[in-house]
């Protein structure tokens, strides 16, 4: 079966919970910014020939348009298979809070409202926040309505898409259970990012983030925005700002270098490339803990 997936988390699902019965190819090609797609007339005829289309409505505006416009039978679409939060870096922490009480704090497997705010101004993407792979939770979710879709689709091979779906849940459920362990007792729950894609792992774990351009990377953060981090970064001892490989960093560096803070990569896994630090979703979210735990002084 031919499988077309909207960007690497969905064609990750695909390929693992298909495995040898599908052919998965991606839109969004590695290292390409996955929010700024535009698909050409070729990649348009290929989502009217898909045996199965696995998309994320709300993250590529022309991806949406043109599966919408594809007539394809057998689509998944994620976000029906897990619920959404509002969008915005306002997740109903008090930054006046003394962190020193954070140590020992069970974070537990609690969701959290992401607030009322929309976000930053400049991004499209209304006020639902796409990024519902970075909740290894939520990501099974999606996986166990992608395995019932495959089945659906080519039922002959029913059996194999069920326990690929329940070896790969398991595997996320591991995921969940170390990020729930590892940032359990840290000396600071917040940490800074390049835009605001880490709000579902931040709530899921009990962590505040703060980012710099809201949900759309290329925004640029107003004076105002700037000046509250600097407050943020003091107030809750921050040493760290994260940056990603494939938005631009100049920013991030910026506030880094104002207040002497160190920079590391904390990435959202909207692609992987050869600088990315691991093969697939698992290893890289696995170096995404790491870098947490160092930045946050976990225990």
């Amino acid at each position: 079966m031919s499988v077309v997936a909207s960007f690497y988390p969905m064609q990750f699902l695909a390929e693992r919970i298909g495995g040898d019965h599908v052919s998965v190819e991606t839109l969004t090609e590695p290292g390409v910014e996955p929010h700024d797609l535009e698909l050409n007339a070729k990649q348009t005829g290929r989502l009217s020939e898909a045996g199965m289309i696995v998309y994320l409505k709300g993250l590529q505006p022309a991806v949406d348009e043109a599966i919408d416009q594809s007539g394809a039978e057998h689509v998944v679409e994620a976000t029906e298979h897990t619920e959404l939060s509002e969008s915005g870096d306002d997740h109903d922490h008090d930054h006046g809070d003394d962190h020193g009480d954070h140590e020992g704090h069970d974070h537990g497997d609690e969701d959290h409202d992401h607030g009322d705010e929309g976000g930053h101004e400049g991004h499209d993407h209304g006020p639902l926040d796409p990024h519902l792979w970075l909740d290894p939770v939520k990501y099974a979710e999606v996986a166990e309505g992608v395995g019932k879709a495959m089945a659906e689709a080519d039922p002959d091979n029913a059996d194999d898409y069920a326990d690929n779906t329940s070896a790969l849940a398991k595997e996320l459920r591991t995921l969940d259970k170390e990020f729930s362990d590892g940032l359990k007792k840290t000396s600071t729950s917040t940490f800074i990012t390049t835009h605001s894609a880490f709000g579902y792992l931040a709530d899921r774990y009990g962590l505040d983030e703060e980012s710099v351009a809201g949900l759309d990377p290329e925004s640029e953060p107003s004076p105002a925005r700037m000046k509250e981090l600097h407050g943020i970064v003091r107030a809750e001892k921050v040493n760290t700002v994260f940056f990603e490989q494939i938005a631009s960093d100049r920013t991030v560096k910026s506030l880094a270098g104002d207040l002497k803070l160190k920079t590391d990569v904390l990435d959202p896994v909207e692609g992987i490339t050869k600088e990315s630090r691991g093969k697939n979703y698992l290893e890289v979210m696995r170096a995404n803990l790491a870098a947490l735990q160092k930045a946050l002084g976990a225990e």
